[in-house]
């Protein structure tokens, strides 16, 4: 899954740059019984089953003994209770070396992850998915998409929604051709040539939010 998400875009031209890496890890090549087993069931009773943290646990010594050199790296858990991810967060992530994220499933992720092994826990929302594998991979996209190199221009991402360094705003409307559709018109004022009032106009739309 996270493969093939991320062989397309702006993110999968930087990873065939070698401008960043990454790679997804199979927690069932950690596991030490012959059915590759990760999970097994809640101590104390309740539904569905809990990953296990001696497999995780295996996992993450093998990606860290692979990274040990680096400015610094982070084991985040993607989990309903973590603190809910943002763009600053995001900005964060970006000046480290090495993000690892731990994507849950089933019932959950066996406590002691939580309690010793990862960082910080993050939340992308309160609702549910399948599994934390769509969690990391909005992290990973939003971080990585700020790694020098990655987009194009990188002066379109200090005018991004949520920047820190812009506005911090959401973004104005944008419009392109045709002009008119439908008898939709796109604003006079984009249409002027007039610099200045098309910038007081945007900055005028962006306060709307």
């Amino acid at each position: 899954m996270v493969r093939a998400v991320f062989e397309y875009g702006v993110i999968g031209r930087a990873i065939k740059k070698g401008i960043l890496n990454i790679n997804p890890v199979d927690l069932r090549d950690f596991a030490v019984d012959k059915h590759r087993s990760v999970d097994d069931k809640p101590f104390g009773g309740g539904p569905g089953m809990v990953m296990r943290v001696d497999v995780i646990d295996r996992a993450l010594s093998a990606i860290k003994r692979k990274r040990e050199e680096g400015r610094g790296k982070k084991v985040v858990l993607l989990s309903p209770q973590g603190k809910l991810f943002n763009q600053r967060i995001a900005e964060e992530y970006s000046k480290l070396d090495h993000l690892i994220l731990i994507s849950g499933r089933y019932e959950g992720v066996d406590g002691r992850v939580r309690e010793h092994l990862a960082d910080e826990e993050l939340s992308i929302g309160e609702y549910v998915l399948s599994g934390g594998e769509i969690p990391a991979m909005a992290v990973a996209d939003a971080v990585a998409r700020l790694l020098p190199g990655v987009v194009g221009d990188p002066e379109s991402l200090l005018s991004e929604s949520f920047s820190s360094a812009g506005p911090g705003n959401l973004d104005f409307p944008q419009y392109t051709q045709p002009a008119e559709y439908k008898g939709w018109r796109v604003p006079a004022v984009l249409r002027s040539g007039d610099h200045g009032k098309i910038k007081r106009w945007r900055e005028k739309q962006i306060n709307r939010f």
